[in-house]
């Protein structure tokens, strides 16, 4: 019988959120396909570099060993021929990590096959990809340069934006046509009334499911919600989290404050946030994924 991925976190990556593969990409951009193509195949046994996801990847990886079993899968989606990707796939067995599925989509985007491979989760460079994947019901981010760096700590530490991404955009559209006060004022009406779930509720919930596989004190993954958000406006959401009957081991409530800073000293892995501006100041601090949904990005 055909193997099942059904019970499994499954988080779908491009190759360049993995490796790195910016000078590639320049030979592409500056010289074309045939140029690319020479390039990856002459240096096909050469190891890329580490990229943006790398080390959430790696950290994701190692909590098979941990359980002894298979929870967690990462498949490979690229605009790749499967000619150019060898060097790829030649990388990924040089650093050891148990990547086993791929699509090599020869030029064309490889987000038609994220709902066949029963991904959670969509990490990219390709911000059109990146839409698509959204339009399907499927979290996903455009990983943004910056800052991505394994923490030393083998605890994989997520952080997520609240309104956009965790929780519907219903919110954030009373702030951005009223102001904070009508938004604050609405939030306190609607604290006892759980907020509707954003790209990346059924994502937080499969960590959730995951985390209770090991004691509370052991987890290797930890998760922050780190929102703009102040009081009065933070009891719905805590609320909407005991609704769903999702922990979430960290809440911030920033009142507006950057957030680079406060996720430099939860040392997160990855951060995702749908609007830009935090997006940037957070990418200098650590890796970053914009979440281009909402009527921020309307």
């Amino acid at each position: 019988m055909p193997e099942s991925i059904s019970d499994k976190l499954v988080l779908a990556i491009s190759s360049r959120a993995l490796f790195d593969l910016s000078e590639s990409h320049r030979v592409y951009e500056n010289e074309g396909l045939e140029a690319y193509s020479a390039y990856q195949i002459d240096r096909e046994e050469d190891p890329l570099g580490p990229g943006e996801a790398f080390p959430l990847v790696n950290k994701l990886l190692r909590i098979n060993e941990l359980l002894g079993e298979q929870r967690v899968e990462v498949v490979l989606l690229s605009r790749n021929s499967a000619d150019t990707g060898l060097r790829v796939f030649n990388s990924i067995e040089h650093y050891g990590l148990a990547i086993r599925r791929a699509a090599f989509c020869g030029g064309e985007s490889p987000w038609r096959y994220i709902q066949a491979f029963g991904c959670q989760l969509f990490l990219s460079n390709e911000a059109e990809d990146v839409r698509y994947a959204l339009d399907c019901g499927v979290a996903a981010a455009t990983l943004m340069s910056g800052r991505s760096q394994d923490t030393g700590n083998d605890q994989l530490r997520f952080a997520f934006d609240g309104d956009a991404v965790l929780f519907s955009d219903e919110a954030e559209r009373v702030f951005k046509s009223e102001g904070l006060d009508a938004f604050t004022a609405s939030e306190k009406a609607a604290a006892r009334e759980p907020l509707a779930g954003g790209p990346f509720k059924a994502f937080l919930a499969a960590l959730h499911q995951l985390q209770q596989a090991f004691p509370a004190s052991e987890a290797p993954i930890r998760t922050a919600l780190v929102t703009a958000r102040s009081a009065p406006a933070h009891e719905r959401v805590i609320r909407t989290l005991r609704a769903w009957n999702i922990r979430i081991d960290e809440s911030i409530f920033l009142g507006g404050l950057d957030k680079g800073d406060f996720l430099r000293a939860y040392r997160a892995d990855v951060f995702f946030d749908d609007q830009q501006a935090h997006c940037k100041s957070a990418s200098a601090h650590v890796a970053t994924g914009h979440v281009p949904h909402g009527v921020a990005n309307t």
